[in-house]
């Protein structure tokens, strides 16, 4: 048995935060549409019911009938979660008069209810939300407000069932994982027994059993889920594990090469393919964003196919597809954001059965996995990296010799952000912490690499531009490179990073001083939405 929480999705861009929040507690979890509720499912032991970019009352808002969990289960209504519950039970919700977003004090509360257990006095709340609660049904009961709302949360008489308008996912909600804490633990009875090491322990013990004597294929990318899922893996089947490397000539400035000495270190079995003048060939003269996907996507495909061929008596592909992956995949509101490169295809073209060890973690959770194994902290902190590599941070056609310079960049830019220490406290710091990056807290700081406080970076070319320039006495027309750095938790939003001036400074020279093709460095600071971490 496998305790869980159901979290039932009405789309909030926080949805998956709750999920991590829960897991840190080391309590298991799975998210769901609004309205595909697990009913035949005997291990649940709890429902969250999340926010929403809708009003309660709006035509388009997701609607679902409560009444099949109401009672069976500890109920927590977040945001639009709770609204919807007072809305429907016999409340009223209507528009706040101005729009409540940010940091909020609860001014009083229970401090006897189960949900307020162990909160300080004016703990500090974030809100988020266009709409308020002005009448609650007649059997609930106010148990927390703040200056401006006056229900910030409510529980129903004599019954489990609890909301709150304010978001405790959040990182500035500063006790918020303690009221999640509460309610997973206090109220609905979690064992909190999901860990790292009891998922490797299990996990490693079920792939033996699943997979036996049986030859599997993994095809490596070098980013950090493929490398945790071939380390789990190689834990379990050992030489029946062979991983496949394919080099499509887009990757970061020796990466191929740098990657392939790790995986050997780490004692695996891999098959290293150069097919980048394949890949070349096959671009050139191809400028839009999409197409250049398509291409290499198809390559990658008949590459690795044809390699994995050669591995006579494979029945499996592995693959490194993690929780996030699958649950963007049914997006709930039937729109396509993206596509993933690791969900699905392969398995109907190789006719091979699909292993996925990683299928339920987070990200945060798949570095947890790979410290537990011993995995090296260079390998298990690496950024995000797309699958089309450099090609959809090239503007415009591409050739080798605007990769070489985009590898040169883009080099020097990621070894600064790893050289540079910064100090962090507050806010910054638990952020940093929550999302599993070693650091030591002294006098209430921590000191980390920029790197290692930001989620993703990376230099751009803007190679259909040509910027003047002079250097030295002569006049140039060369190449601007845009660089990028963002914080997040989930890439579902992102926030451009305040990266420090000496340290653009530093950069921007070094770049421009170093790399021949180069005479201007921009630095992108556009947020998501409205724009995308990647440029295309």
């Amino acid at each position: 048995m496998q305790q869980k929480i159901v979290i039932l999705d009405f789309g909030s861009q926080t949805t998956q935060l709750i999920g991590r929040r829960l897991r840190d507690l080391d309590t298991f979890c799975e998210i769901f549409p609004y309205n595909k509720f697990p009913y035949d499912d005997p291990d649940i032991i709890g429902v969250i019911l999340s926010g929403s970019p809708f009003s309660v009352y709006d035509p388009k808002a997701f609607k679902v009938d409560l009444s099949g969990i109401r009672g069976k289960y500890p109920i927590l209504g977040i945001c639009y979660g709770a609204q919807y519950m007072a809305h429907t039970m016999g409340g009223k919700v209507a528009p706040a008069g101005t729009r409540e977003y940010g940091r909020a004090n609860l001014q009083s509360f229970e401090k006897d209810n189960l949900l307020f257990k162990d909160f300080d006095d004016n703990s500090q709340v974030w809100m988020s939300h266009g709409d308020t609660i002005v009448a609650l049904p007649d059997n609930f009961r106010c148990i927390a407000s703040t200056d401006k709302v006056q229900y910030a949360a409510y529980q129903a008489e004599g019954e489990q069932l609890w909301g709150v308008q304010f978001h405790p996912e959040a990182f500035h909600s500063m006790q918020g994982i303690q009221l999640l804490k509460n309610f997973a633990v206090d109220i609905c009875g979690s064992k909190q027994d999901w860990s790292a090491a009891s998922f490797v322990e299990s996990t490693v013990a079920q792939l033996k059993e699943e997979l036996g004597d049986d030859k599997v294929i993994l095809g490596l990318s070098g980013g950090v889920d493929s490398s945790v899922a071939a380390v789990l893996l190689n834990k379990a089947i050992g030489k029946n594990l062979t991983c496949i490397f394919v080099d499509h000539g887009m990757l970061r400035k020796n990466e191929f090469h740098d990657v392939m000495e790790d995986y050997k270190c780490l004692g695996l079995n891999v098959i290293g393919v150069d097919a980048s003048a394949k890949f070349f060939a096959d671009l050139v003269g191809v400028s839009d964003p999409e197409q250049k996907r398509k291409i290499i996507g198809r390559d990658f495909v008949e590459v690795f196919n044809a390699e994995a061929k050669k591995q006579t008596g494979a029945k499996w592909l592995a693959q490194g597809t993690i929780y996030p992956d699958r649950i963007e995949s049914l997006n709930i509101t039937g729109k396509v954001i993206k596509s993933h490169h690791n969900v699905g295809g392969l398995p109907e073209k190789m006719n091979l059965r699909l292993c996925e060890p990683l299928k339920w973690l987070f990200k945060d959770e798949v570095r947890r996995v790979g410290r537990s194994m011993g995995m090296p902290e260079h390998l298990i902190t690496r950024h995000p990296f797309p699958g089309p590599g450099l090609a959809v941070r090239i503007l415009g056609d591409i050739t080798p010799e605007k990769v070489r310079i985009l590898q040169d960049a883009d080099d020097i830019y990621i070894r600064g952000l790893r050289e540079y220490k910064v100090k962090l406290n507050g806010d910054d710091a638990r952020r940093v912490l929550a999302a599993g990056v070693p650091a030591n807290m002294k006098n209430g700081e921590i000191e980390v690499s920029l790197y290692d406080q930001i989620w993703q970076a990376g230099a751009v070319l803007l190679s259909t531009v040509r910027s003047v320039g002079v250097m030295g006495d002569e006049r140039t027309y060369e190449h601007p490179v845009a660089l990028r750095a963002v914080t997040s938790t989930d890439a579902m939003s992102a926030d451009w990073a305040h990266l420090p001036y000496d340290f653009m400074a530093n950069i921007s020279n070094e770049i421009i001083n170093k790399v021949k093709g180069v005479n201007r460095v921009c630095y992108d600071i556009s947020s998501k939405p409205p724009a995308t971490i990647e440029w295309e």
